[in-house]
């Protein structure tokens, strides 16, 4: 028998009502090849480390094909069950709660696999299943049914590079699943700048002082590139560091509490290689 279920629940649905004014700079042209892969059915792998806007690159897409979006962040307590369903019993009767996969597939939504190479092997198979050409799924917990996804379903996955804790080599098979990949690094920093001013609001003189808070997350980010520290900061921090410099905090304490605080959790020598670093943008 072949069904399509009717999900039973929403509260990872993210409202596009709400995304109207999500703030995206395209400086790649990422979002055309989005449009591009979406008009062709090719699903999409975006490659890139964290805090480089990922996930909002991909609900800004959601928002522009008018679909809604249902994610699912792996990490290695994430079962099957959160992607395919699971029973219940409600006033005595057996029912079956569809996960995120099955809703989507069903509901035709955009799906969002956020952090793919942090899933099990286990979740990796049950969406190898459902990702190939013929874009659906034998339910073994639930009598066998097959669920075919609707017109536009579409799904998009996100990974990590393998130096970041918790990342697996994806296998091949999974790989092929999106034939489409973007790179997502970080920007170069007059871009960076213009992203910051979309959150912050920077008069001349601060502006040239975020300008340097760039340069040291560059610094730190080539660093931890080459495994001389441990850990590289994202697109977050300069914007963390612009709103306390509004706020009147003196440049190189915002940056020690932005930037080298962090480091402290590998302890005092990782702390003194990046405060080494903050000293010399902030004298």
């Amino acid at each position: 028998m072949i069904f399509a279920a009717n999900s039973n629940y929403n509260n990872d649905r993210n409202n596009n009502n709400n995304n109207n004014n999500i703030e995206y700079l395209d400086w790649n042209d990422a979002l055309d090849i989005l449009n591009k892969a979406y008009s062709l059915g090719l699903f999409v792998l975006i490659i890139g480390p964290k805090g480089t806007g990922k996930t909002t690159l991909v609900r800004k897409f959601a928002n522009q094909i008018n679909k809604d979006l249902l994610s699912i962040n792996f990490s290695l307590r994430t079962r099957e069950s959160h992607l395919i369903g699971t029973n219940t019993i409600d006033n005595g009767q057996i029912n079956f709660v569809n996960g995120i996969l099955v809703r989507s597939m069903t509901e035709g939504n955009l799906l969002y696999l956020d952090e793919l190479n942090a899933a099990e092997p286990d979740v990796l198979l049950r969406l190898d299943e459902a990702l190939d050409d013929r874009k659906q799924i034998v339910l073994k917990e639930s009598e066998g049914q097959i669920i075919i996804a609707k017109e536009g379903w579409f799904s998009i996955g996100t990974i990590n590079p393998l130096s970041h804790v918790g990342t697996k080599e994806l296998p091949p098979q999974i790989i092929s699943r999106f034939p489409v990949r973007i790179m997502l690094d970080y920007p170069p920093e007059k871009t960076e700048l213009e992203i910051i001013k979309k959150h912050v609001n920077i008069n001349y003189n601060e502006e040239q002082v975020v300008k340097s808070a760039i340069k040291l997350a560059n610094s730190l980010r080539k660093a931890a590139s080459l495994e001389e520290i441990f850990y590289s900061p994202s697109l977050r921090e300069t914007i963390a560091f612009s709103k306390l410099i509004t706020n009147n905090t003196n440049p190189k304490d915002a940056a020690e509490i932005v930037f080298a605080n962090v480091y402290h959790q590998w302890g005092e020598i990782e702390y003194r290689k990046a405060m080494d670093i903050v000293t010399s943008i902030f004298i």
